[in-house]
């Protein structure tokens, strides 16, 4: 039977089973803490990305709003000097913004589907705990 780390079996004759068993226990506590707290950290740092992620796309929204509001009042009005209809006009404006937001979702949804929920150090380590333990007990 080989033991994790290349570490030798520890010597039990004259320990109690029920001695052995709280060791095991305590052990198998501390592994699982230590997991929960690892999964926790992962987790914590994926939100800290999504919230950066959602604060640029606000941030920008914002800008964007103004930003395209006096302009396309400014090119509205000139294209209606060239055209002679305001209406035509708008319309021209809207569908260059109707282009422009169907650009910028398809970037938003590029970058959302950049976020991991699945704590993936998390998981390989539980794997790890678990063929350890097969090994263990073998």
């Amino acid at each position: 039977m080989s033991t994790p780390l290349g570490s030798e079996a520890p010597d039990v004759s004259g320990v109690g089973v029920g001695e052995i068993l709280r060791g095991v226990t305590s052990d198998l506590g501390k592994l699982v803490n230590q997991e929960v707290e690892l999964a926790k950290l992962e987790v914590r740092q994926e939100a800290k990305k999504a919230g950066k992620i959602a604060g640029a796309f606000g941030g920008a929204g914002v800008a964007g709003y103004f930003a395209a509001l006096f302009l396309s009042l400014t090119v509205m009005f000139a294209l209606a000097a060239w055209f002679d209809s305001l209406t035509w006009a708008a319309l021209a404006v809207g569908v260059v913004y109707a282009i422009v937001a169907a650009v910028l979702v398809a970037r938003a949804r590029a970058q959302a589907k950049s976020l991991n929920p699945v704590p993936e150090q998390t998981v390989q380590t539980l794997k790890e705990d678990k063929e350890w333990l097969k090994t263990r007990n073998s």
